[in-house]
């Protein structure tokens, strides 16, 4: 079967078109054909090691995202059956309660093999079934972006009607954020440097946006959408090292900062004093579990909530869509087409 793997040595270069032996499902395991993958930010730290030694080992196959039809089953399955449509869990072995290490290092794409293949074989417990509404393409950008926006809005967030929210950018996290902020019934605020795409963001029905090219201080600038209660209940903060500085200027007293991105680096130079002296909550976000994946799906068919899709590309053109995602000029979620 065709796979991509970074073989050899780490690094972009080493991420290559190659050939494994299609795998059979032993007990408690399910063969899917994968159909669609969709990209993240990791995917493009991965090739080059990033993650250090919880990267894994080479040969490795990227990416975590995507969907599939289960085609064979191993002795013992009960959660899914031939012919289902699935996606993987981003962690294999977090079903439920609380992170441990062991738990987190059974994230797909890195330390294990992800989705660029043919086929893949996995645990029944590593597995959901997707709703009949949703296409290919929308369900293969759930596992790790959609449910990390999941996991910083509703399960950490608490996000309730009125909450004033600021979701920084517009890439597959945040437009994910965007979407459960609103149907929570929050007032949500996007940060974006394109015009553009605030624009879009607008048509999607955001309450107010700020271009922080045009507007460097919007932390300042947020004061008036916030007078009422003295800042954002909850700021998905993505940009890291940064944006961090601004967004303790601009959430609330007792407000959440939901940390999840470092585009903009992992060293940070921030007031500690802002957290302490305003009791600020600063809540990492890595995902979360398979219960929260399905409550996600739960909540998503009650309202038939759709993900928002960008670019498309070949399982050979694999290189090209990185490429494309890197450039920064995606919005919604770069996939990949088997």
């Amino acid at each position: 079967m065709r796979v991509f793997q970074i073989e050899g040595n780490w690094g972009f270069e080493n991420l290559k078109l190659s050939e494994r032996p299609k795998p059979e499902p032993g007990p408690g395991e399910v063969l899917i054909a994968m159909r669609m993958a969709s990209l993240n930010s990791r995917d493009l730290i991965v090739p080059d090691r990033g993650y250090g030694r919880a990267t894994g080992e080479l040969p490795l196959i990227p990416v975590s995202d995507g969907v599939g039809e289960v085609v064979a089953i191993g002795d013992g399955v009960t959660r899914v059956a031939v012919g289902d449509r699935v996606t993987p869990t981003y962690f294999q072995r977090w079903v439920s309660g609380e992170p441990s290490p062991d738990r987190f290092a059974s994230a797909l794409g890195g330390p294990l093999d992800g989705v660029m293949a043919d086929f893949v074989c996995l645990s029944q417990e590593g597995v959901v079934r997707i709703p009949e509404y949703l296409s290919d393409a929308e369900a293969a950008t759930l596992p790790c972006a959609g449910l990390t926006a999941w996991s910083a809005i509703v399960t950490h967030g608490v996000t309730r009607p009125g909450d004033r929210v600021l979701i920084q950018g517009t890439g597959g996290v945040a437009l994910f954020a965007f979407v459960f902020a609103k149907q929570a019934g929050a007032h949500v605020t996007v940060i974006s440097s394109s015009d553009e795409k605030l624009e879009r963001v607008r048509a999607m029905g955001a309450d107010a946006t700020i271009n922080y090219r045009e507007v460097e201080d919007w932390a300042r600038a947020s004061r008036e959408i916030t007078a009422d209660r003295g800042g954002f209940d909850n700021i998905v903060e993505l940009g890291g090292a940064e944006t961090l500085p601004l967004s303790l200027r601009a959430v609330r007293p007792g407000g959440t900062l939901s940390m999840i991105g470092v585009l903009s680096g992992l060293n940070i130079k921030a007031s500690l004093g802002l957290i302490v002296a305003r009791q600020v909550r600063l809540q990492g976000v890595t995902v979360g579990h398979r219960d929260g994946y399905e409550a996600m799906l739960a909540g998503m068919s009650q309202h038939e909530i759709r993900p928002v899709l960008g670019e498309r590309f070949g399982f050979e053109e694999l290189k090209e869509a990185l490429d494309h995602l890197r450039a920064g000029g995606h919005f919604g979620k770069t996939l990949v087409q088997f």
